[in-house]
């Protein structure tokens, strides 16, 4: 860890102690903790005790928006138990994809002078699903301590390159004597016998395990078997002892010696290491053989272990998430660069013969601007050169930078660079570059996860762009049907909003509009068709243009004619829809609705009272040729306020939508006299379930008589 003078050390072994004493105490076997980056939101793992680094490498860095646990503790300021693997697969599938074991994990925050990040403790999955209050307690109490040593620590305290493991030290009987005793016992017996550390490191062998392994003791000791070992360089015999070591309970598998000499393998965890037993197996030809684990490109690199494979299956997951252009630049940003620490990114695509940027992080905005809308075959920068020819290219440093491309300008400030081709079915979708402030060589795992990784990006990249093209398709068609500007009408005070479905949805159908019909008279309209997509918003048109046709007619008469109009196109779209006829001269109203929500009506003050103005209303349009529509009519006093809504303002899965109206009429009627378009933008986000995503359009009309 980066310090700050000889305190920074004594803070780094204040909080190594305080995170072993809080294992020990809440009886967990594991436990860690994240801090966060001062310069990027990512939390960064610290220090782990309980847990080797090699088992916890592919969450060292983890985005602080990442839908997760660990984030979740850390931006809602709370702590959070997942208390069964099931229970991580529904709360948190993103997490759970890349997290496949049986556990149970509490993640508390810390935060006290600063918010410094979060605590994470590992039970095994023996340990009940729920949380007691004495356990929750210790885990508050002990994240506090931590926190008091973060806010105490002399010198100050920044992420690791690499964070640190600290034992747990567990007393013992007096380890001298103890290992002699052992070294016999295991010697004499015939089964192979291995001993590992916490890092996967073999401690202890004896000679039966030299004998069936096939290589000296010398050659074996402090490595990794599946490093020392050929045969055993698999994923799979990685995943055997990675599951292991989070579980805590023993596993079993068959691994091929080659030739042909097949041997069983028994792993028994505890919090010191693995004790591993080799036999030879009984059959010597088993009847299957053991599974294997591959990457996506078929077979696992050097270097490319089931943490790299469980890390690509999260962001797999996240990016199948993304519907717009937008969302495929945040996840790469959010998740990708965390976790191969990357500091900057830029994509791009093929726009007209030119590069053109639709998504970048980490890079100064006049260097965008010098990159946006240059040549394919510029010398600035490899992108396009990469872009065409489909193949990837990783540079560790400006110098060989420069020795593959010597025309490039590096203008940016950064020192190493993957620029990764985004390829759909020979398509070429874009180039996506990572980049990093400091020289960074890439192994032969990170180019394979990079690959295969950009091949998932491509796929994101090329629906999002499909998407964003008919979202904006629709969104020009519906903006040019609704109304620009609203008429002056003498004697009414208008304000409108219009609001699209939140994130995901298409475009809708919800329309609104005010007719000025004579110096004293004027009609008011809203409606809703039905579904969200291009033909909705063509089809709002007609029902817009049927409307404004027939204005001035009874209401009732113009919601037939509409009606027919609709049965005449014979859409399979049905149309919600409120006209209302406004008599200022005889502080009148005239309404007809088909199925469509009912408007409320806020009395002029002092003794300002909403209610809702009860309409008999008629079927949608577009279902009954012959339908009729009755005619409602109620005073409009001076000083009154109508408010004409669709139903997304007061519609939600699970809630009563006549309590929705009340609540957004007891809005109305205390909003007091303000500015309508204040009021307008009060009213659209003043319903208790406007902070979660919305699901449907909002149309908002306000009149307020004078």
């Amino acid at each position: 860890m980066k310090n700050g003078g000889s305190g920074g050390f004594d803070g780094e072994r204040a909080l190594d102690e305080a995170l072993v004493a809080t294992v020990r105490r809440t009886g967990a076997l594991a436990g860690g903790v994240y801090l966060l980056s001062a310069t990027e939101p990512v939390l960064g793992l610290t220090v782990v005790c309980g847990l080797p680094l090699v088992a916890v490498a592919p969450w060292r860095r983890v985005a602080v928006s990442a839908l997760g646990p660990l984030s979740e503790a850390v931006r809602e300021d709370h702590l959070v138990w997942v208390g069964r693997q099931e229970d991580m697969a529904r709360l948190y599938p993103h997490a759970a994809a890349g997290m496949p074991y049986q556990f149970a994990l509490a993640f508390a925050p810390l935060h006290g002078v600063h918010r410094w990040g979060a605590l994470v403790l590992v039970w095994s999955k023996s340990h009940p699903p729920s949380l007691t209050r004495r356990e929750r307690g210790h885990i508050l109490s002990n994240s506090r301590r931590i926190t008091r040593v973060l806010d105490e620590s002399p010198g100050p305290l920044s992420l690791p390159d690499r964070p640190r493991a600290v034992p747990l030290r567990w007393s013992g009987p007096d380890p001298a004597q103890a290992g002699l005793a052992a070294a016999d016992l295991v010697q004499r017996l015939p089964l192979g016998a291995l001993s590992l550390d916490l890092e996967g490191r073999i401690t202890y062998l004896n000679d039966a395990a030299v004998r069936l392994l096939g290589r000296s003791a010398e050659r074996l000791l402090g490595t990794l078997p599946w490093q020392a070992l050929p045969w055993l360089d698999d994923p799979v015999h990685e995943e055997h002892y990675r599951t292991a070591v989070f579980s805590r309970e023993s596993v079993a598998y068959t691994a091929l010696r080659p030739p042909d000499r097949w041997l069983d393998f028994r792993l028994y965890p505890n919090d010191s290491g693995i004790s591993a037993l080799i036999s030879p197996h009984q059959d010597q030809q088993p009847a299957q053989e053991p599974p294997r684990v591959a990457t996506p490109l078929g077979a696992a690199p050097e270097g490319v272990g089931t943490g790299r494979i469980h890390q690509l299956i999260h962001l797999a997951a996240a990016l199948s998430q993304t519907v717009t252009v937008a969302d495929v630049t945040h996840v790469v940003a959010d998740r990708i660069l965390p976790a191969f620490g990357a500091r900057g990114m830029v994509v791009f695509a093929a726009d007209a013969g030119r590069l053109k940027v639709i998504g970048h992080r980490g890079y100064d905005p006049r260097v965008i601007a010098r990159l946006n809308g240059l040549p394919l075959d510029t010398d600035l920068t490899p992108a396009g050169h990469i872009l065409r020819s489909g193949i990837p290219s990783f540079f560790a440093d400006p110098d060989e930078l420069a020795r593959v491309h010597p025309r490039t300008l590096v203008i940016s400030g950064k020192q190493a660079w993957a620029f990764l081709p985004l390829v759909v079915a020979d398509r070429r979708v874009g180039c996506c570059v990572l980049s990093y402030d400091r020289p960074h060589s890439f192994s032969a795992g990170d180019r394979a996860v990079l690959v295969s990784l950009s091949g998932l990006i491509a796929q994101a990249m090329d629906r999002a762009l499909l998407y964003d093209a008919e979202h904006d398709l629709a969104h020009g068609l519906q903006q040019a049907l609704l109304p620009v500007t609203l008429p002056p009408v003498p004697g009414l005070t208008v304000a409108a909003r219009y609001l699209p479905a939140a994130h995901g949805m298409d475009i809708g159908g919800d329309f609104y509009d005010l007719i000025r019909l004579s110096d004293t008279t004027a009609a008011a309209v809203i409606g809703d068709v039905q579904g969200h997509n291009i033909t909705a918003a063509a089809l709002m048109g007609q029902v817009r243009t049927a409307v404004h046709a027939t204005a001035g007619a009874q209401p009732g008469e113009v919601l037939a004619r509409t009606n027919q109009v609709l049965m005449d196109l014979e859409t399979d779209l049905f149309v919600s829809c409120l006209y209302l006829h406004i008599d200022l001269a005889a502080r009148r109203l005239h309404l007809a609705s088909a199925g469509h929500p009912p408007p409320l009506l806020r009395s002029p003050a002092p003794a300002a009272r909403t209610r809702v103005l009860e309409v008999e209303p008629g079927p949608l349009l577009g279902i009954d040729v012959d339908a009729s529509y009755p005619v409602t009519t109620a005073p409009l006093p001076a000083g009154a306020l109508l408010a004409l809504y669709t139903d997304g303002l007061v519609e939600t899965p699970g809630t009563d939508i006549t309590a929705s109206i009340t609540a957004l009429a007891g809005h109305l009627t205390d909003s007091g006299d303000r500015p309508l378009d204040d009021l307008a933008d009060r009213l659209v986000h003043a319903v208790p379930h406007r902070t979660r995503a919305r699901a449907d359009d909002i149309a908002l009309l306000l009149l307020r008589s004078r």
